[in-house]
């Protein structure tokens, strides 16, 4: 049986528009990114199989394999709110004949690991987190003992 349905009057539409118009949602919130003096990664060697979790301080280099991994910034946001946790990078290899060649440089999500990884035929290295200290002692500290 077919329904007969009057098409809305122009002046209630109109009303609804208005209407929809007035109600804006409130912005978010901004939320403050955290600075942190450590970026822990995970490696793997693909040879042995064997996963290494590692922590870098900002500025400072560790080898991991024929890969340096340099952290220049690990940003974070505080534990009430969405976990977003993203550094920038930059990855050396040193080739077989001792040379050292820039493989990656970029930002990596610990969220998506897999979006911004180093890939490399060996070994892949990826962000895990960011944090305050480490049980790893700071570059200043290792050079005053």
């Amino acid at each position: 049986m077919p329904l007969d349905v009057e098409p809305a009057q122009p002046q209630q539409q109109q009303q609804a528009l208005e209407t929809d118009e007035e109600v804006k949602p409130e912005p978010a919130p901004k939320v403050e990114r955290m600075k942190n003096p450590v970026a822990e990664f995970s490696g793997i060697d693909k040879i042995t199989g064997r996963i290494t979790s590692f922590d870098v301080y900002i500025n400072e280099t560790v080898q991991f394999g024929a890969l340096q991994v340099t952290p220049r910034v690990c940003y974070s946001r505080p534990e009430a709110e969405e976990p977003k946790t993203d550094s920038f990078v930059e990855v050396d290899e040193i080739t077989l004949d001792r040379k050292i060649r820039r493989i990656f440089t970029g930002w990596m999500f610990a969220e998506s690991p897999g979006l911004n990884a180093v890939e490399h035929p060996v070994y892949d290295v990826w962000l895990k987190s960011c944090k305050a200290k480490s049980d790893v002692p700071a570059p200043d500290t290792a050079k005053s003992n």
